[in-house]
């Protein structure tokens, strides 16, 4: 991410009394930055290529690793696309287009262009729809299509900058995933993390005109740094998750959570710490407060999710009426896209299974907060139940339990089911969930 490291690492782990393991009990087990040549420093010129040269070493095998698997996925996706034809008579807007790739810029990533194109007109304006109030561009966080007005400054166009900056945050995410991992669990583990996250569930929009990747791009490297104990960069990190998506909350209350022990501890000093409280909220408030002053209200942002895309967190009934129909085999409820539901019941089963394996390690309590917090955002929400596969695809600690149980099978074995996982993830993460359902 290119912040400099400062704090303290790499320390002994010792007991949590409370079970849960603090940014002072990480479970380290292996360090693998590697070690600088001490050739270096009497010749400054290699200095960059030097640096370049250590991350392509340490980060090298987990991009490629990823690159493979998303490559396969997306390749068996576009085919997919082309082989069914259905894109050439869908809505443009809804899944269609005159090319298969068209199809990535389609959905959300329509509303993402107009705001890179035309910025923002928060309104509450009422609807005699299906829908109470009419949807409006302000439901979407500034931070990714403000990206991509900047990359389409040199001339790209804006699906076309769309697509380069989900494509790059998909690897910077990469990256994050693999040294969180790494660090806590082995640098194969960690290389297998990263190609986990390729072929998750709703890893489609990982390289389309969506945010998914952006925003696991800062929350994975902004867990990272609050694991280091490298505060001030925490800080500046979660303030910029915090204006990608709405989901930044239990990321930035993990990240407080974990300095307010440190500043209780006094272990890291005033100024880390303290910043990593005050800083990271400004982003996602500041841009929920915006947003209601110009609507006039000040749960405007709230109002519109609820009036204009039937969103709003009501303990988990949605999410419960949906899975009972599904398993029922009725449809019952809103929004129904059988396929696309039927995967999302499934990782719906799975997420309890993932949950407790994870909390058996005992993470650090960064990670620990932002996937408990996310889980209860996500399931505790009205919303179109298919893209629940979507929405957990931010929690990226959930791949730790699998990516340690799978760095101790023989490589022959690994890449049988990465391979597979890989293939099949560009029905079930791609074609299934803009084709047969919502992304």
């Amino acid at each position: 991410m290119g912040v400099v490291r400062q704090g303290m690492a790499g320390r002994p782990p010792t007991a949590a009394e409370n079970g849960i393991a603090t940014e002072d009990d990480v479970p380290v087990e292996t360090d693998d930055r590697v070690p600088a040549d001490p050739a270096d420093a009497s010749e400054p010129g290699s200095a960059a290529a030097s640096g370049f040269r250590r991350a392509l070493e340490r980060f090298g095998p987990a991009l490629a690793l990823f690159g493979a698997v998303k490559l396969a996925g997306f390749a068996a996706f576009m085919w997919l696309l082309e082989t069914n034809g259905h894109y050439l008579t869908n809505d443009p807007r809804f899944g269609g287009g005159a090319h298969p790739w068209d199809v990535l810029g389609s959905w959300d990533g329509l509303w993402y262009q107009k705001v890179a194109q035309l910025g923002y007109d928060p309104q509450l304006i009422p609807d005699q729809g299906f829908f109470t109030i009419k949807q409006n561009s302000a439901a979407f966080f500034p931070m990714y299509p403000g990206l991509i007005r900047l990359v389409s400054s040199t001339g790209l166009g804006l699906y076309g900058s769309g697509m380069l900056v989900s494509v790059v945050a998909s690897f910077v995410a990469a990256a994050g995933i693999f040294a969180v991992v790494s660090r806590l669990y082995g640098h194969r583990a960690g290389v297998i993390a990263a190609g986990l996250w390729a072929a998750f569930p709703g890893s489609g929009v990982e390289w389309a005109v969506y945010s998914e990747s952006v925003f696991v791009a800062l929350a994975a490297w902004a867990c990272y740094f609050v694991i280091d104990r490298n505060w001030l960069s925490a800080a500046v990190v979660t303030f910029m998750a915090g204006l990608a998506r709405p989901s930044s909350v239990p990321l930035i209350a993990g990240v407080a959570l974990a300095a307010a022990i440190a500043l209780w501890k006094r272990s890291d000093g005033v100024a880390g710490p303290l910043t990593a409280i005050v800083l990271p909220p400004i982003g996602c408030l500041g841009y929920l407060g915006w947003v209601g002053y110009r609507m006039g209200h000040l749960d405007g942002y709230i109002t519109l999710q609820r009036g204009g895309w039937l969103h709003f967190f009501d303990w988990g009934r949605y999410t419960l009426r949906a899975a009972t129909n599904v398993l029922r085999g009725e449809s019952n409820y809103l929004f129904t896209y059988p396929t696309e539901d039927l995967i999302a019941v499934l990782v719906l089963l799975a997420l309890p299974i993932l949950l407790v394996s994870l909390l058996s390690k005992r993470p650090p309590l960064v990670l620990t907060v932002y996937t408990v917090g996310t889980l209860v955002m996500v399931l505790g929400s009205q919303q179109m139940f298919g893209t629940l596969s979507r929405f957990v695809l931010p929690i990226f600690p959930l791949l730790i339990p699998l990516a340690v149980a799978l760095a101790r099978v023989r490589l022959r074995n690994l890449a049988t089911v990465l391979g597979v996982a890989a293939l099949s993830s560009g029905w079930f993460a791609g074609y299934v969930i803009f084709q047969l359902g919502i992304p």
